[in-house]
């Protein structure tokens, strides 16, 4: 490689880094994104959905270690499920998981039109995006 073909491909290498940069301060300006931080954000200042987060989470780990040692029962995945129902049914909580899906499909089609011209998928191949 010359010298002048190796200055080519460090200045296509940073001009690839400073538009994923610009791609991200531009989601980050999106409507679905900032409605996902404010709902995340009212998640997280909502003295109800904390508890019931931390419900919940113990609910299934009990329910996780006793799978692992065969001993789960169907009654079991009923009050993990009766638990994480009950989790969505807070008013902010609901509203989360809508800005998180409104916010996942966005960011599904931004994938979609990264992919087009390579042949992978982008975000699989970043490591995910958006996975709860």
């Amino acid at each position: 490689m010359s010298i002048e073909t190796d200055a080519a491909a460090e200045t296509a290498d940073e001009d690839v880094e400073a538009l994923g940069r610009e791609l991200g301060e531009a989601i980050a300006d999106l409507p679905e994104y900032r409605e996902f931080e404010e709902k995340k954000a009212a998640v997280e200042a909502s003295d109800e959905a904390q508890a019931k987060i931390e419900e919940f989470e113990e609910i299934r780990q009990e329910f996780m270690l006793a799978r692992q040692t065969g001993e789960a029962s169907q009654e079991d995945l009923r009050e993990v499920q009766r638990a994480q129902q009950e989790l969505h049914e807070i008013p902010v909580m609901a509203e989360y998981h809508d800005a998180q899906n409104a916010l996942d499909a966005r960011l599904e089609a931004v994938n979609e039109a990264i992919s087009e011209p390579l042949a992978v998928d982008f975000g699989e191949e970043a490591g995910g995006c958006c996975q709860d």
